[in-house]
């Protein structure tokens, strides 16, 4: 699994690297007339666009480099430490863990579509990626499972015999 992790990552870095050589493209390029009418942006002057697109080029070179000494850094810390630790368990890395997760949701659930953000009694946030549910009735900090599925997709489970809500984690 430490290879297969680390090969992700080698993976990845040629295509931050690439993302962080595209050229930006400019706003009033991007957008038609219509859509630089709708949302305003015509209204700004050469100098404000001008200043507008310097900020988010930079806003987004700056996202891609962090991104990319992220992945570094996790390629780095995962080739220098073996396939389990001092305590004998694994590495545990979203998406690629086969333990489900279980703890109990805060707060009141009575189902959900996606964009639904679930918080987890042990601290960690789930979305909703596919999925809508109505429950019968809304249940209160009810026990739930997050199940791994095939390929790091990940599942949460309200009541066992429901379907499931896809979920990615967000926190």
């Amino acid at each position: 699994m430490r290879r297969l992790f680390l090969m992700g990552c080698l993976l990845a870095l040629p295509a931050f690297s690439a993302l962080a050589k595209q050229p930006y493209v400019e706003l009033e390029k991007r957008f038609s007339a219509e859509q630089m009418r709708a949302t305003g942006l015509d209204t700004l002057s050469s100098e404000q666009l001008q200043l507008l697109n310097s900020l988010l080029s930079d806003e987004i070179r700056v996202s891609v480099e962090a991104e990319v000494e992220q992945a570094r850094m996790e390629s780095a810390a995962a080739a220098t430490s073996g396939d389990a630790g001092a305590s004998g368990k694994s590495a545990n890395f979203i998406g690629l863990n086969e333990a489900p997760i279980s703890s109990r949701l805060k707060g009141t659930i009575s189902g959900w579509e996606p964009g639904t953000v679930f918080e987890l009694e042990n601290g960690q946030q789930w979305k909703v990626l596919k999925g809508k549910v109505t429950l019968r009735e809304p249940l209160l900090e009810p026990e739930i499972k997050v199940v791994p599925g095939f390929a790091g997709r990940w599942f949460l489970q309200v009541v066992e015999d429901m379907p499931k809500a896809r979920v990615y984690r967000i926190d």
